[in-house]
């Protein structure tokens, strides 16, 4: 069970998808006693500084201009959604985002990081497979929730988790999935891609594994063909059962992995309609 208190942190450049990642969190957890830590760095790559002067002005990065505007969202976060089990803290650090994110996690003992997949240069490489990936790959403590673009919150009725049963999970994974299910008691479907006829005896051991875990939680558990790539597979069952939320463990050789270093999904970047929850090995 989650403990009585949640620390969640929400990157933020100011952008309408940072916004947008924020309100979503405060929704998610309207009815748990949270402190959501409202983090901006100040730090720019010199060829993005060069490429996106305009998104990136001198102005935006005087630091009590940067601090006005970090009090101005929180601002707009109570204002908009009150809730009197929810407080604000602002974050400023200079570090390059995914430090900044592993140290603030690390500091403040966060719970979850929630953060969208788009900044405010709009340029492709800073989609899913620039920013958002570098902090998935840095952040082994906490999960993190990755927002698509102008996702609306809705209430996670149902999260799916692919797995290929080829590894087994310990207690602490599954139970952030457990959490999660907490919140809105939300139904775990567990989806296994069928890329040869029969499982193993060690895939059938942490299948069984799996199933102990998951307990009386309200589960099941679900065949896929072998598409072409993993991504569409996943993409048609998320569209055909109506999924809220897309759960993986990020750990080598995973499902996650695949998926990022697929050819097409890194030409075209990874581009979900739903939220994806990445779970720490």
């Amino acid at each position: 069970m989650m403990s009585n208190k949640l620390n969640i942190l929400v990157p933020t450049d100011f952008s309408k998808n940072a916004s947008n990642a924020l309100s979503y969190a405060i929704k998610l957890y309207a009815n748990q006693h949270c402190t959501f830590y409202i983090l901006h760095s100040t730090f720019i790559n010199e060829a993005v500084a060069r490429a996106y002067q305009s998104a990136y002005s001198e102005d935006n990065q005087n630091r009590v201009v940067i601090e006005h505007s970090l009090a101005e969202v929180i601002k707009q976060a109570k204002a908009t959604n009150a809730n009197p089990k929810h407080n604000f803290e602002a974050l400023l650090s200079g570090e390059e985002l995914k430090t900044a994110v592993k140290n603030a996690v690390q500091e403040y003992n966060i719970n979850m990081v929630v953060m969208g997949t788009k900044g405010a240069t709009g340029a492709v490489e800073y989609v899913m497979g620039s920013n958002t990936i570098k902090v998935i790959r840095k952040i082994t403590e906490c999960p993190v929730l990755v927002l698509p673009e102008t996702f609306s919150f809705v209430e996670p009725k149902q999260i799916t988790f692919p797995t290929d049963y080829n590894r087994s999970y310990d207690e602490k994974e599954i139970q952030v999935l457990k959490n999660l299910a907490d919140l809105y008691h939300s139904k775990l479907r567990i989806v296994h891609i069928n890329v040869d006829l029969e499982l193993s005896e060690v895939q059938e051991n942490n299948m069984v594994m799996l199933k102990k875990y998951l307990g009386d939680y309200e589960h099941s558990f679900h065949w896929l063909p072998d598409y072409t790539t993993k991504a569409k597979a996943i993409a048609k069952f998320v569209d055909d059962l109506e999924i809220d939320i897309l759960a993986m463990i990020n750990y080598k050789h995973g499902i996650l992995e695949k998926i990022l270093n697929e050819p097409v999904i890194k030409n075209l970047t990874f581009n979900p309609k739903i939220p994806i929850l990445v779970i720490p090995k």
